[in-house]
C-alpha cells in the first residue's frame, strides 16, 4: 500500500482518483488546489504525488517542486490535459511521469503501481 497525495481541482476527476486507487489498496489524501497540497506536505511522508498542473493558486509544477524540497525521492505523476504543459512538465521534473487527460482510470492505477514498484 501506497501512500498517495492528489492534488486536482476538478471534484469529480479527483473523486474517481481517490476511489480508484483505495480500491486499488493505496491511501489518498485528496486536496482540491495546489495551496491545499502543499499544507498537506507537512503531514507526510509520502510514496507519490499525483497532481495535475494547471490548478487555481500554486500549480503542479510549484507543488512538485515544493514537495520535492521537502520530500527528495519522492515519486512524481502529472496529469494534464494541455500538451504543451505536459512538456514543460518533464523539463521540469525529469524523472517524473506525465499522462494526459483524459486517462483511464485502469491506466492511471497501473501507472502508479509501476512507479511505486521501481
Amino acid at each position: 500500500m501506497a501512500r498517495i497525495l492528489l492534488a486536482e481541482d476538478d471534484a469529480s476527476l479527483r473523486g474517481f482518483l481517490t476511489r480508484a486507487l483505495e480500491r486499488a489498496g493505496h491511501q489518498v489524501i485528496d486536496c482540491e488546489n495546489g495551496d491545499d497540497a502543499i499544507d498537506a506536505l507537512e503531514h507526510g511522508p509520502y510514496d507519490l504525488l499525483l497532481t495535475d498542473i494547471v490548478m487555481p493558486g500554486a500549480d503542479g509544477i510549484e507543488v512538485a517542486r515544493v514537495a520535492a524540497a521537502r520530500q527528495p525521492g519522492l515519486r512524481i505523476m502529472f496529469i494534464t490535459g494541455f500538451a504543451a504543459v505536459a512538456l514543460s512538465a518533464a523539463q521540469a521534473s525529469p524523472q517524473a511521469k506525465v499522462l494526459s487527460k483524459p486517462v483511464h482510470l485502469r491506466d492511471l492505477v497501473n501507472e502508479v503501481d509501476r512507479m511505486i514498484a521501481a
